[in-house]
């Protein structure tokens, strides 16, 4: 009999002991917190995961439940240098290990290479993977190469009209300077 998986609620220590495999492709809207990352609402864009589960030995011998999970999609973001839309594409591929309770996963996650996470029967995996594709947002999104020409300098004739009648401010220490000889 084959054992069903749902990514909403993931037995994850049975889904690696059974090694199984779940793939998906979801639009964009059900990420409710990486959609809103998006410079306009797509709703053509998908997000494409594959998670696969594996049983390991660890050092005790002892099978640990681990989870590779890799997913993708392209997010419209905004262009930091033109403010024009730029989609940029967004890339998962890592393993996760899993502890028996939360605070082994959080003293095994400082010594470990891999994240360790807290072994569950009802994992949420489409968190794992918006949380996954949040961090991989760069910091500022930009275009190879902007779309139109950005302006060279930026000019704003009332700043320098409101300046012409103003003194400068260095001419009075510049007379102070004369004054006092120096």
């Amino acid at each position: 009999m084959t054992r069903v998986f749902s990514p909403e609620r993931l037995d994850v220590a049975a889904f690696a002991q059974a090694g199984a495999r779940l793939a998906g492709q979801d639009p964009l809207t059900r990420y409710v917190r990486l959609s809103a990352e998006a410079a306009v609402p797509s709703q053509e864009t998908s997000v494409h995961w594959e998670a696969a589960g594996e049983s390991r030995q660890d050092g005790a011998g002892r099978a640990e439940p681990w989870l590779h999970l890799f997913a993708h999609t392209r997010v419209p973001l905004v262009c930091q240098r033109c403010l024009a839309p730029v989609q940029v594409p967004l890339e998962v591929d890592r393993w996760f290990r899993f502890a028996p309770d939360e605070a082994t996963a959080a003293l095994l996650d400082e010594e470990a290479e891999e994240d360790v996470l807290a072994v569950s029967r009802d994992f949420d995996l489409h968190a794992l993977v918006e949380d996954e594709l949040l961090m991989a947002l760069p910091i500022t999104p930009l275009h190879d190469e902007c779309p139109q020409a950005l302006p060279a300098s930026a000019i704003d004739p009332e700043f320098e009209q409101a300046q012409e009648g103003k003194p400068n401010p260095f001419a009075g220490l510049a007379k102070l300077r004369r004054d006092s000889g120096h």
